[in-house]
This record gives C-alpha cells, structure tokens and sequence, in this order.
C-alpha cells in the first residue's frame, strides 16, 4: 500500500484525491503556485510545497519541480489528477526513473493512445469501429482542404495531440476551411505543443458516450459502463450523466466490450476512458457508435460512475498502482440508479461566457441532495491562471427524473457573489424540455442561445429583500424615511450591487427563489440560478464610469495573441479586431459598429489587465 502521496495538480481534483487518500491512511503532499499559495488543496494537505510563479508553464508544466518536491518531501507516489501533465509520458517515465511510483497507466501506453492518428489506427486494428476521416502524415493546407472535399462538408478539425475541447474546429464549407485550421493549429500549438491535425466527418445528430474502463497489472480488465457527455459548447462537456438514456443492453454490450478491447489493445493500467460518438439520428445503436479517443487518466466527470456503482475511482487507482489487482470483478459490478454532473465554471453566459475572476464574498452550495466537489471556498481567490472550473454538483437518485430535480434544487440554492458563474445557464438546460425527454446532440446548447440570457431579479423577490429588511430594521437610512411623504405609500430604496436603485412596493408580489440573510447588512437572493446581494442604500458606495462606447476594453487579464488591424483602418460590425487569451481559451474582441481605428494601444504577445483600454473605434463623420 502506497503511504505518502504528492498530489501534481490544484483545484476540485487535487481536493478530491486528498479526501480518498485520508481515508486510506495516507500521508498527501500538495503543490502550488504563487496565485495558489492560500488555495483550499494546499490548506487540506499534510504538507505542501511551493513550485513557482502562477502561470501553469512556470509551475504546474515543469515536471521537475514536481519530482524534486516529492523527493524534498519523502513522497513515495505521484498522482497527477487530469489536465497539466497527465497524459505526459515523459512525465510519467521521469517519475518511474526517479524511484516513484507513477500513479496512472504506463508511459507506452499513454504514447499509444496520445497521438489521436496513431491511436485510431491501433483501434483499426483491434477491431473497434472508428470514425471516417483522413489520419494521414501530409499535414500541407492543400492536402487537408482536398481530404476534407473527398469527406464532405461539414468536416471536424481537430488536434492529434487535443483534449478538453481544445484544438477543435467545426467546418461548414470550403471557404471557411483555411482560416479555422489556422486557429485550430494555433490553439493546438499554444495548448500541447503540436500543431498537427486530423480530419473527421462531423456526425449530424451526434451523442458523445463514453466508457470508463480500468486495468491491473495482473491482465484484468473491467469496464464500469457508459457516461452521456453530449451537452457540451464548444466542444466542453458542460454536463454529464450516467448511465447514457436510451441505451439498451445490447448496445451497452456492444459498446462496453469494444472499450475493453481498446484498453487490452495498449496494456493499460489504473483508469482510463474509451470515446465514443454515436449517430443518435435513430437512437442509440451499436452499428453507428464510433471510437474517437481515449483518456489516460482520471476524467472530470468521474463522480457520476462512482455515483451509480459505488466504486472509488480513486481509491483503486491507488491500489492498483500499489501492485494491487482489481477489487472486483466484472460480474460483481452493476448500476445502481441514476447519476447526473454539472460543471459551475467562473464565467458569465450573458457576456459571451467571458471569465470571471475576483473574490468569492459568498460561496454557498447546498448539498442535501448534492455531492460537491470543489477546489475553492468563501473568501477565496478565483484568478485568471487557470481553468475556470470553480466546482461540480453531483446528484445521484433511483431514476434520472428524480436526479435532475435534485440538480434542479441544488442551482436553485446556490449563492456565489460577485464572481458569474453559469449556474442560470445549466439551470436552463437541465430543466428544459429536451433534456427532460433525454433529447440530446451534441448541439443541443448551441440551438438554445436564450439559455445564455442575463437574469433580472424579479420585482418579487426585490420586495421579500425590502421586508427582510424591514423586519431587521435595515433600509430605512434612505432619502425618505417611511410615512415621511405626502400623498404617497411609504416607501424603502434599497440598491443592488451591480448597480441602479430600486423602489420597493408592498410585498404582495410572488417569489419564487431563495433568500437569506448574513450577519451584515446583505439580503442574498438565488433567483433562476442567479445570485443577488440587495444591501440598504446608506450601505452603497457612490462613483460611475461610462467609457466611450467605441473603447475595446480588455474584459480580463490576458494576452493578446493576435491583431487583426491597424490605426487609420475601416472596420465594419462584427469584423474581429484582435484575439485575447485568458484562462486558456481564446476570445475574439470585435468591432461595435462600422467606424475607424481610431486608437491601438496593443500589440500580439503583450500581457494586459482587465478594463485595459486596447483600441478605439470612432463612427464615420457624416
């Protein structure tokens, strides 16, 4: 048994490995950066150890620094968690060379399986069925535009050496095919190093499942059924359910045995994931269900298997990287009920999902029906550094019905403040109509753009606010104190934070979301998924700022990687202006209206903060 264990990763999955590993009587060692100096992993750790500056290149990439910790610290394992250096084979064989034990599956076969190409082909030859495309070495614009012609339209691009949704690209037609590979290619090299891609026919009514499979050093190989990854944007999952609806046991059959035959096809070992995209154009079918790739690693979405089988992913990982075969055999594993995840992301769905970052005044998540997993709490940080991930809410019932009720329940009671997140955004989905009747594409939150709409507090809930106060003795410090006006109904003015003030009426009016009040002077309100923080107006600090409204304001600490124009050029609405990199994703700033660069104060590779004023663009005289 493994007795002290370095944990290589941050955030929600470095807290979870945490918690299994104290269980299992085990001694953890944290790392961090100097944003995550004070970060909830390093709190809950036995021991901890600085890597450096906070940027994930500087400290979270250089597997040296991680080695040389555990070495410091007496480590005797590494457990990467997912994401930074997981599916690194070097990484994994400089941690083997160095006397440690590598938790995860063996150095050849993440080799095997990290080329998406190279791995298609080993699965060709294992007898699992691949998606159509072009896996070949000629990597010229020409040769991928003629491939993609002799393919069809509409074609998908993506990395060989992607995952997490990066370095992907949908391509309707032949004129938008050269620009999106250059994105692709550039998202490619910036995230993994590599700009090499393949081609795939894009499915028209495609559903992402994939399988969760495990393997031992002893031959054993087990799988522990399917998950439903299809809600995603932007090629990320956004939420994921197990087991898949409509699946039926032939096609799980099918599915799971061809997982399996993937995972012997490279020796694996410890915990991986089979992809798979399905044509759903007539449900789910085990003759139109296609291998994409494989994880070799522990996935985001893991709670969910563990959920409907009772099994601790993380657990056997630690065991079987120990020398420990399998803990049960595939006869002995079933499902039990239903399970869905939702991803809360630190991002704001009204504004184009940008990132948001600052301090959580407020972090409150209910859990009564819910498992939570997270990296952050109240009064902590959220940075610009890192994925923007703040937690997952799990909730796990007898059927899927009963599951999404409690998810229903658990947005609905959540409290982050100020930091947006997309708590309104999932709350739409989950309690749509087409996910209630399992009606799912991988496009299904593309076709729904209103679920991305602002959220305004209803007049309802701005009155239980002012009762809330009143019975407090709270709101009365405004410009007029009750009973204090002739001719007119008494009256309390209260201000949100964000922004104008609000007149309160008597409180008759209907509300049905969450209130709660703190020990200060805020009344916090989840409304649709939103949250809220009304405070008295005495309480509201007073000043405005109204930029020009031609003004490109940086929306986040970033670096801008691309400029598209110059000072003096004509641009038109719409057109894009440059392209900012935060959070490792890109995001195009554009045009407001048709006008003139008036102003650029920017340049690709310059490091900017948020509200940097980048350019100006000025309407034409008339």
């Amino acid at each position: 048994m493994i007795q002290s264990l370095l944990i290589a990763n941050r955030g929600e999955i470095a807290c979870r490995i945490i918690r299994t590993a104290r269980q299992m009587g085990i001694r953890t060692i944290a790392v961090y950066s100097d944003a995550d100096a004070k970060a909830l992993h390093v709190r809950q750790a036995d021991e901890a150890v600085h890597i450096g500056p906070s940027p994930a290149a500087e400290s979270y990439l250089i597997g040296a620094k991680i080695i040389a910790a555990a070495m410091e610290t007496g480590a005797e394992a590494i457990h990467p968690g997912y994401g930074f250096l997981s599916e690194n084979a070097d990484f994994a064989q400089a941690v083997i060379d160095a006397g440690l034990i590598w938790v995860g599956p063996k150095p050849d076969s993440i080799r095997a399986m990290g080329l998406k190409d190279a791995a298609k082909q080993r699965m060709i030859a294992a007898g699992v069925p691949v998606t159509p495309g072009y896996l070949g070495e000629d990597q010229s614009v020409e040769r991928l535009k003629k491939e993609a012609g002799a393919i069809g339209y509409p074609v998908l691009i993506k990395a060989v050496a992607g995952g997490g949704g990066k370095g992907m690209r949908k391509v309707d037609a032949a004129e938008n095919f050269e620009a999106d590979l250059e994105s692709c290619k550039r998202e490619a090299k910036a995230s993994f190093s590599n700009d090499e891609v393949l081609l795939e026919k894009w499915v028209t009514s495609p559903r992402h499942i994939e399988v969760q499979i495990f393997g031992d050093s002893h031959g054993n190989v087990v799988h522990l059924f399917e998950r439903d990854c299809s809600l995603q944007r932007r090629h990320q999952k956004v939420i994921e359910e197990a087991p898949a609806p409509g699946m039926d046991e032939a096609t799980r059959e099918a599915i799971c045995a061809a997982a399996v035959r993937a995972a012997k096809a490279v020796d694996y070992e410890g915990a991986g994931t089979i992809e798979f995209i399905a044509d759903a154009s007539e449900g789910l079918r085990a003759d139109r269900i296609w291998f994409m790739e494989m994880n070799t690693r522990l996935q985001v979405e893991h709670p969910v298997t563990e959920e409907i089988t009772g099994v601790d992913l993380v657990e056997w990982q630690l065991r079987v990287a120990g020398g420990e075969a399998i803990p049960l055999r595939q006869e002995e594993l079933s499902i039990n009920g239903w399970a869905i995840e939702a991803r809360l992301y630190a991002e704001d769905p009204a504004k184009g999902f940008l990132p948001s970052i600052g301090k959580l005044e407020m972090f409150a998540i209910e859990d009564g029906y819910a498992r939570i997993e997270t990296g952050v709490g109240q009064g902590d940080e959220i940075s610009p550094y890192y994925d923007p991930m703040i937690a997952k809410i799990v909730t796990h019932a007898e059927d899927r019905e009963q599951a999404i009720w409690r998810m229903e329940d658990c947005l609905s009671e959540q409290l982050v403040f100020p930091v947006k997140t997309n708590a309104p955004f999932v709350l739409r989905a989950v309690t749509s109509e087409e996910f209630g009747q399992a009606l799912l594409d991988t496009g299904l939150i593309a076709r729904n753009p209103n679920w991305s709409d602002a959220v305004s507090l209803s007049q309802g809930g701005l009155d239980q606010a002012a009762l809330s106060m009143l019975h407090r003795g709270q709101g009365l410090e405004g410009p007029e104190m009750p009973g204090m006006r002739l001719n007119s109904l008494p009256r309390t003015v209260v201000a949100m934070m964000q922004g104008s003030d609000v007149v309160l009426g008597d409180g008759s009016r209907p509300f049905d979301g969450l209130l709660q009040l703190d020990d200060g002077d805020t009344v916090w309100i989840n409304e649709a998924g939103e949250t809220f923080a009304l405070r008295p107006f005495a309480a509201r600090g007073t000043g405005t700022h109204h930029a020009h409204d031609g003004d490109i304001l940086s929306p986040m600490p970033g670096k801008v990687i691309a400029v598209d124009v110059a000072a003096g050029d004509t641009v038109t609405a719409g057109q894009r202006l440059m392209v900012l990199e935060a959070m490792k994703m890109e995001h195009a700033l554009t045009a407001p209206f048709d006008g003139v660069v008036a102003e650029l104060n920017t340049s690709a590779g310059a490091q900017v903060q948020v509200e940097t004023l980048l350019a100006r663009i000025e309407a034409p005289e008339a």
